[in-house]
């Protein structure tokens, strides 16, 4: 399968179970999650970035990305898992 048989060109989101599902979700789940992880990031960043790592999440739980990868990051996981 490939990435337009889920979301074609021409549609920026998808309702999954229930769930809007917009085109760049996983990508900047992963961006913002990078974010959150480096001891780089000022305070702000870390915030910004588990505001949206919070907020993805639905997206994320009707992707089913949760039950084919799971995060390294201990600190992570759990914010992804009590959220």
């Amino acid at each position: 399968m490939k990435a337009q048989d889920i979301l074609p060109d021409e549609f920026n989101q998808r309702e999954l179970d229930g769930v809007a599902v917009r085109k760049g979700t996983v990508g900047a789940f992963l961006v913002n999650a990078r974010t959150w992880c480096d001891a780089n990031s000022t305070a702000r960043q870390r915030e910004g970035a588990r505001r949206d790592i919070v907020e993805a999440l639905p997206a994320l739980r009707a992707l089913g990305l949760f039950n084919v990868l799971s995060i390294r990051d201990p600190a992570l996981r759990e914010l992804v898992d009590k959220s």
